[in-house]
């Protein structure tokens, strides 16, 4: 599978081993959204690009990456998007089978109330956190080895239709699901095999082992 990585803004949350060893077992190209690059450094990783208008990050960074010949754009302050948006746009026609966005939490709400919602603008993207992964569900899906695992599905469309539940502590069969409600949350996935399905709808999924 061909991955990429965006750093965004904000903070690891979580021990730095952990992202290292992440990275270690999941090769992939590394992008960085302006301060980004600050955590990027902070994992003594070289990232291919860096986008943004250079307001976040270190300045010494900067420099490091430049003598490291890291490809840097820089854009003007005032534009239509976020850093994070910007290179998002350009990744997202690479191809790549997941992108993962570390860092896109730990900063103030509304960024990070952004940044969720930009995983029902583009495909493909797994919010990391350690031992927290955050993705988007729109069609069925399923969950294997994943035994003993907790897990929390909440609604992001006005209704989810059709949705049933298999394999998991608490099954729901065929139920509609509306906005805000609580019904999904903290469930256990308690087989080896298991499965969501919906007819039409959105679901932010939150899981606590990673896929």
């Amino acid at each position: 599978m061909k991955f990429a990585y965006i750093f965004f803004n904000g903070k690891l949350l979580g021990n730095v081993e952990y992202f290292k060893n992440f990275f270690m077992q999941n090769i992939g190209d590394i992008f960085c959204a302006d301060g980004g690059a600050n955590l990027c450094y902070e994992l003594n990783l070289i990232p291919n690009e860096i986008w943004g208008d250079l307001d976040s990050i270190n300045k010494d960074i900067l420099n490091f990456y430049e003598k490291k010949n890291v490809i840097i754009k820089k854009f003007p302050e005032d534009k239509n998007f976020t850093d994070s948006e910007l290179i998002l746009n350009y990744v997202k026609d690479k191809t790549y089978d997941k992108i993962y966005c570390i860092g896109a939490f730990g900063g103030d709400i509304a960024h990070e109330l952004t940044n969720i919602n930009l995983m029902f603008k583009y495909d493909n993207l797994y919010f990391l956190k350690e031992n927290e992964m955050l993705f988007k569900i729109e069609k069925n899906f399923e969950f294997n080895n994943l035994s003993n695992t907790k897990i929390s599905f909440i609604p992001f469309s006005e209704e989810i239709k059709n949705l049933t539940l298999f394999g998991f502590k608490y099954n729901i069969d065929n139920i509609t699901l509306k906005k805000g409600d609580s019904l999904c949350m903290s469930n256990i996935i308690e087989s080896n095999f298991a499965k969501i399905t919906l007819e039409k709808g959105k679901i932010l999924c939150v899981i606590k082992t990673l896929i």
